[in-house]
């Protein structure tokens, strides 16, 4: 059953009284799950469209989340499960958006069995398979997590963040027309991870690398593009700044890497953070690991933590705007798992995708 938390950060209620709105935010359940989500897309029509978290083993990818936590394989039984031989299913899915036409776009990683990435499109609203593209080299590259989706259907272009192994990290380019992609801005400052710790629950995240715990640090994941196509709002999970592009300049194949370079702008500031989504103000909301919260980069550059809770934001991941102008947020206690444990899985369920109302109004597939 939905049901609603009233939540009030100290520093968020800072923020808002600056700016003369001193409101607590509703985080509010839309729905309590038994698997960990990774990422989330809102259809047209309200439909809820989530990635189960690869790191999780999943038998099923992809899901439509009900509600009152039910789940079905999305868009098919077939689809949703493992790659068979013929070609149907997804090795490992992390992003997914939906657009404005009802299509749900999802992003296979590839990286459990090794498989040549792909984006696979289906319309939600006819059930049928739209398109498949695959993201070989010079996409994708040893090493290469295709994580993240941002979506410009007005310029028939696809964006991808590509974390990588953290020095090679890129965003990656599909024109649609010519089915082509390239990577660029490979190891620019704006993708690479910097050397910082995301500290949850009082503990730096770690992996065991060799038999040593060691701080991972990651590259470009978070991406989002705002409601008029205008601009790619991006940045290093491991950083504590935000960036922005032009899509055009992105879009132009004829700079040289050091002039598309020269067009990155920091836009400001974020603490280490997962997933993003933006509005049509300009405002940036940042899934904050380490705060349990959703903050907000505003326009001026600054942030402040937006929405707060221990346990229905214990580890945000993907956000997404959906028709009803609410960001939807998994939540997957992802710092618990096994793999940041010491092999020890220390989570509890359940999971949970949540939604705040947004500060100004955005798009569906932000």
């Amino acid at each position: 059953m939905t049901f609603q938390r009233t939540v009030l950060a100290g520093a968020a209620l800072i923020g808002l009284l600056a700016v003369g709105a001193a409101k607590a935010q509703t985080v509010e359940v839309y729905a309590e799950m038994a698997e960990g989500p990774g990422n989330v897309a809102v259809t047209p029509d309200g439909r809820v469209i989530a990635s189960l978290h690869q790191f999780y083993e999943p038998e099923n990818r992809v899901v439509e989340v009900m509600p009152d936590g039910s789940v079905r394989p999305y868009p098919t039984a077939g689809w949703s499960g493992p790659v068979g031989p013929d070609g149907v299913g997804f090795d490992a899915v992390l992003g997914v958006r939906a657009d404005r036409n009802g299509g749900v776009w999802m992003l296979d990683n590839g990286r459990l069995s090794g498989d040549v990435a792909k984006l696979v499109v289906w319309d939600s609203r006819d059930d049928s398979l739209e398109r498949v593209v695959y993201l070989p080299f010079p996409a994708s590259i040893d090493g290469s997590f295709q994580n993240d989706i941002a979506l410009d259907l007005d310029h028939d272009t696809v964006f991808f963040a590509d974390p990588a192994k953290g020095s090679n990290a890129a965003l990656v380019v599909l024109d649609l027309k010519t089915g082509f992609a390239r990577r660029v801005l490979q190891g620019h400052t704006s993708v690479v991870p910097e050397d910082v710790s995301a500290v949850v629950e009082g503990q730096p995240l770690t992996v065991i690398r060799d038999g040593k715990p060691v701080e991972p640090r990651v590259g470009v994941n978070p991406i989002s593009i705002d409601p008029s196509s205008a601009w790619l709002y991006y940045g290093p999970m491991s950083g504590t700044s935000l960036y922005r592009i032009r899509t055009a300049d992105l879009r132009d194949a004829s700079l040289s890497d050091e002039e598309l370079a020269a067009r990155v702008e920091r836009y400001g500031d974020k603490p280490p953070s997962a997933g993003i989504t933006v509005d049509s103000a300009g405002n940036v909301y940042v899934a904050d690991v380490g705060a349990k919260a959703v903050g907000v980069t505003a326009a001026d550059g600054s942030y402040r933590v937006w929405a707060q809770d221990d346990t229905l934001l214990n580890w945000p991941d993907g956000l997404s705007f959906g028709p009803d102008g609410y960001v939807y947020v998994t939540v997957n206690q992802l710092h618990r798992s096994a793999l940041f444990r010491g092999g020890e899985d220390m989570r509890v369920p359940p999971y949970y995708i949540v939604r705040i109302k947004g500060i100004a109004p955005s798009s569906v597939g932000r």
